[in-house]
């Protein structure tokens, strides 16, 4: 029973063959009508139900001749390029040309992507495909299909080289990564992170050193330069075992899409790299998610497998559709959090009413603990702000653009009024410019 199953899939599903089917019956009426005027028609049918015969004899005679496997990652990285390998090998004894359709994951929606190419008898080839997923959650490919064809082209062959498999797809672990080789080889300007100066220094002294130029002279140890007779100044550490904490608002605005990904996802990756950073500066990352209540709380640690563990709750993380409870966050960090901790909290304020609403708590927290809202610039408006209007229509449209971003800066203004550190970011941006803005205060000694 599977053979005739595997008979009819692989031989009658065929549209070739059919319109090879066709073409021979086509040309079995000419030469019977036309038989007496052109007998030549009656060689050229013969010759064409031979090379028919000869074509399915050739791709069908034998077992799986065109054997494969798709090789997928553990894991996919939310939001980059990851890659996705075949590994094609022929068993026939010419050469062959593949048609490849892959059975994508549904979130992808891809339908024309086609893989074409040649193989040579005995052949192996590994073909390499990327994919770039813009949510988190579980992607299930169903098989691979592989359309094999002789230099006749008259009927091809189907051949299921990989079977059904899921792959989970989580925060960009690929940036986080990124971020620390870059940060371990002292790289990270070519990202655009900034060197930043130190402007001030803890009292966590660390040693004497010589002098030398663009050290704070304010820092010169006046009692080490006598007995040595040479410049001496004092080095002190950044202030380690700091408590960061990203502070992830899941509520419906951070709903908003932008490249596919929604402003939640580009935030959850930030937090993930910023987290990492700040391990590898050896201070204390957690992570808080709320929305409408406190959803997930990860302790700030500096442990080996913390960022394991930040990751994992962070693949599980879904918009909510709720405005967010800053009261109750605010009590919960009150009653979770002893330690005064750099809080960065990813957040959208699309109206100044909306922030003002949310105002009375963020104060309390930036009493407490040392605050930066991260809030999205909507980066559309840019082309709207830069364009000409040529009608009323226009006029109005680009004036409704310059009010929203004009918004933006008065929530940003009014948030620093009340000595809240806020940063106005685009998207794409939001990674390199949150990494500035914690190194930046790592340089002030403000935590």
């Amino acid at each position: 029973m599977e053979g005739l199953k595997h008979l009819y899939r692989n031989i009658f599903l065929q549209p070739r063959l059919y319109i090879s089917l066709g073409v021979v019956f086509g040309c079995f009426i000419l030469s019977y009508q036309v038989a007496a005027i052109f007998p030549v028609a009656q060689a050229l049918l013969g010759l064409l139900i031979a090379l028919l015969l000869v074509d399915i004899i050739l791709l069908y005679w034998g077992g799986n001749r065109i054997m494969g496997n798709r090789i997928l990652p553990e894991k996919f990285s939310n939001g980059d390029e990851n890659e996705v390998n075949l590994q094609i090998a022929n068993g026939y004894s010419f050469a062959v040309n593949l048609k490849v359709l892959e059975e994508y994951p549904v979130q992808f929606q891809e339908r024309e992507k086609v893989l074409k190419f040649s193989m040579q008898p005995g052949e192996k080839k590994v073909e390499t495909y990327t994919l770039r997923p813009v949510t988190r959650g579980e992607y299930h490919f169903g098989y691979t299909n592989v359309f094999a064809t002789t230099f006749l082209g008259l009927i091809s062959r189907r051949f299921q080289v990989s079977q059904e498999e899921m792959v989970p797809t989580y925060p960009s672990f690929i940036q986080m990564r990124k971020y620390q080789l870059l940060a371990i080889s002292n790289r990270l300007t070519e990202v655009g992170v900034k060197k930043i100066r130190r402007l001030g220094h803890t009292t966590e002294f660390e040693q004497i050193k010589e002098y030398v130029g663009g050290d704070d002279y304010r820092t010169i140890n006046w009692k080490a330069t006598a007995r040595s007779g040479k410049l001496m100044v004092n080095q002190y550490m950044d202030e380690r075992a700091q408590h960061v904490y990203c502070l992830i608002d899941k509520s419906r605005p951070l709903k908003m899409p932008f490249e596919g990904m929604s402003l939640l996802d580009y935030g959850i990756n930030a937090s993930l790299v910023l987290s990492n950073i700040a391990i590898y500066r050896q201070d204390k990352a957690g992570i808080i998610t709320f929305s409408e209540k406190v959803h997930s709380l990860v302790p700030a640690r500096r442990q080996a497998t913390q960022m394991n563990r930040i990751m994992e709750v962070l693949y599980n993380e879904k918009t909510a559709y709720k405005e967010a409870d800053y009261q109750r966050l605010y009590a919960t960090l009150k009653q979770k959090i002893s330690h005064r901790s750099l809080l960065i909290l990813f957040t959208n304020f699309e109206s100044l009413s909306a922030m003002r609403r949310q105002l009375p708590y963020l104060k309390q927290l930036a009493r407490q603990h040392l605050l930066v809202a991260v809030i999205f610039e909507n980066t559309e408006l840019r082309d709207l702000l830069k364009s000409s209007p040529h009608n009323t229509e226009e006029i109005y449209i680009k004036a409704i653009g310059e009010n929203f971003a004009f918004t933006k800066q008065q929530i940003v203004r009014e948030l620093s009024q009340y000595g809240i550190m806020a940063l106005l970011t685009p998207p794409e941006q939001l990674t390199v410019n949150t990494i500035n803005k914690y190194l930046e205060i790592k340089s002030r000694g403000m935590t």
